[in-house]
């Protein structure tokens, strides 16, 4: 497998190139396009959500499509919902924590877990939860704008808000707490943060989802009392 980006930060896609009967797991509703005689095969998955789609429904679940390129190869093009960028990261036995709305495709010989022990601390706080990524293939992470990597040194502590975290290799300390009040962390603003203490490497994302749609929703028409 081989993959390319593109047109990044702002509006990235991913261009996937598969050999023979290779398979690629993605998060549905990302494919742009693909080369004829590439195969789909659909199935209900626990735990990789779209941030979005559990801000508003509370689900926990979604439908993954397993992509199969025919005996010839295939060209696959993914994208996120939101503007943003796209990162590949190849893996070799390596493990790295992922915000499950920054999730996009997985090659062969990658694994995602939200069992593991670790998820509980994240659940329930603004819908945030982790997945175990792990195994050796290439992950693709995207990010509501750009992307800002860290590398923290042993010892080093670093405080991100939550809405800004999208992965950390899994050798990184975490302790998930509030800051502001309780009101904060339930109506938005600056009400959950995670302290990361190295060593390791953190990938942030430049905007929030949590604080576009504390911006936008204000704002949006309201429907008069009067209208049926």
């Amino acid at each position: 497998m081989q993959s390319e980006v593109l047109y990044r930060p702002s509006y990235s896609i991913v261009k996937i190139t598969l050999a023979a009967n290779e398979t690629m797991r993605a998060e549905s509703g990302s494919m742009v396009g693909m080369s004829a005689g590439m195969s789909i095969e659909t199935k209900m998955q626990g735990g990789l959500l779209k941030s979005l789609a559990r801000s508003a429904l509370g689900g926990e679940s979604f439908f993954v499509n397993t992509f199969r390129a025919s005996a010839a190869g295939g060209e696959l093009l993914l994208a996120p919902s939101l503007p943003g960028d796209v990162f590949t990261l190849p893996l070799a036995g390596e493990t790295y924590l992922v915000q499950s709305g920054s999730f996009l495709a997985a090659s062969e010989g990658l694994e995602t877990d939200t069992k593991w022990s670790g998820a509980k601390t994240f659940f329930g706080g603004e819908g945030l939860i982790m997945l175990r990524c792990s195994g050796s293939g290439t992950l693709v992470l995207s990010s509501f704008g750009a992307i800002h990597e860290l590398e923290l040194s042993n010892g080093q502590t670093f405080t991100v808000d939550t809405g800004h975290l999208v992965a950390f290799t899994e050798q990184i300390g975490f302790q998930l707490r509030t800051v502001g009040g309780m009101k904060s962390t339930i109506f938005g603003g600056e009400g959950l943060v995670v302290d990361l203490t190295g060593p390791g490497r953190i990938l942030l994302q430049t905007r929030s989802q949590g604080a576009f749609l504390d911006w936008l929703l204000p704002r949006l028409p309201k429907q008069s009392s009067g209208n049926s």
